[in-house]
């Protein structure tokens, strides 16, 4: 059937697998009192996909997961998972789907008194699989991730990092639809987060696995999402691919939540800012075509001046160059209106931090 719906659209097998909708949000509201957790929130996770949500602690991340896994009750809105609607079912209904939807938490919750191997089958035990198939399938998971050798083991004997390759098998025993990572790596150093977030995407993409990340760090929005999903305040601020996202971001909150990965011009620069000044301190941000360019060697013949890099770089994301440059631009008066129409024709965005006396 997707094959034939492929031929049609003019799709590709994979592509048109990725079409196809997994989970499906509409106009979500959840309140703890007058105060709104979720307010109204929409969004499609697809087959396939690596969908990020990030937002500032108190944001809701946290309560829509729990509304999407049946922990909380929404006081409005609706909630599908593989075409189902799940928000009116009872506790007993909602019982299958839950092992739909497999989960990864911050604090791994593994049970100390059982090993690796048998907290990896947990989920089997429970649907009531033979001893034979729970242990098959907890040995697939464990090579999956890289735990074969520790089986045996008990959970008090493993680093933080491969807790949480256990839990990822765990929440992948079932054979989940969709797996929620709620922080999943907030209590990871930065080597071992690296790890897990490439121990992710190599599951997404050998099992096409989909795959809902819920975060307060750009980093790792950066690192595996395909798309992402800024929320502030209960609400949708913005959303998109994620090179997109990061090239342009168009809220406050996603500004702020990019500073700590963004190119920022050095302190000691910025201190010497001032309103006017022999030489003016411009950021430029650039994706795609404009990041391809040479666009200080076309800026330095198309325009008499004296131009310069002070500052920052390119980056790839999702295979888009992103870039932040920090520029010094000394031109004739009224030079620097020309040199902004320049680069913003060349598809650049702009802005005048401030002027400096000399050079720096």
């Amino acid at each position: 059937m997707t094959q034939h719906f492929a031929a049609i659209e003019g799709l590709s097998p994979l592509d048109a697998a990725r079409s196809e909708t997994v989970v499906r949000i509409v106009d979500l509201k959840r309140r703890f009192g007058q105060t709104p957790a979720v307010d109204g929130i929409s969004l499609t996770v697809r087959k396939g996909e690596v969908l990020g949500i990030i937002g500032r602690s108190g944001a809701g991340k946290s309560t829509l997961i729990r509304c999407l896994n049946g922990l909380e009750r929404p006081d409005g809105g609706q909630i599908f998972v593989e075409g189902r609607e799940i928000t009116g079912l009872g506790e007993r209904e909602l019982q299958p789907l839950r092992r739909r939807i497999g989960m990864i938490f911050q604090h791994f919750n593994l049970l100390s008194a059982k090993t690796v191997e048998e907290n990896v089958a947990l989920p089997l035990k429970l649907e009531g699989r033979p001893n034979a198939e729970r242990l098959k399938r907890a040995g697939e998971l464990l090579e999956l991730v890289g735990l074969a050798d520790k089986a045996k083991a008990y959970p008090a004997s493993l680093s933080g990092g491969q807790k949480q390759r256990v839990g990822i098998a765990r929440a992948l025993a079932a054979r989940p639809a969709v797996l929620l990572s709620d922080e999943a790596t907030s209590a990871l150093d930065p080597e071992t987060t690296r790890s897990i977030l490439a121990l992710l995407k190599d599951i997404n993409r050998k099992l096409g696995l989909t795959i809902l990340l819920i975060t307060h760090e750009m980093e790792v929005i950066r690192s595996i999402a395909d798309r992402v999903t800024v929320i502030d305040a209960g609400r949708i601020v913005e959303e998109g691919p994620v090179w997109s996202v990061f090239a342009h971001p168009k809220s406050e909150v996603t500004r702020s939540l990019l500073g700590s990965i963004r190119p920022q011009l050095p302190e000691q620069l910025a201190a010497r800012l001032r309103p006017s000044g022999r030489e003016a301190v411009l950021r430029l941000d650039i994706s795609g075509e404009a990041a391809r360019r040479p666009l200080l060697s076309e800026l330095a013949t198309s325009i008499p001046g004296r131009f310069r890099l002070i500052h920052g770089g390119i980056d790839h994301i999702q295979d888009e160059p992103v870039g932040t440059l920090f520029v010094g631009a000394a031109t004739e008066t009224g030079g620097i209106a020309a040199v902004i129409e320049f680069l913003n024709h060349r598809g650049a965005r702009v802005e005048v931090l401030g002027y400096v006396a000399d050079n720096v």
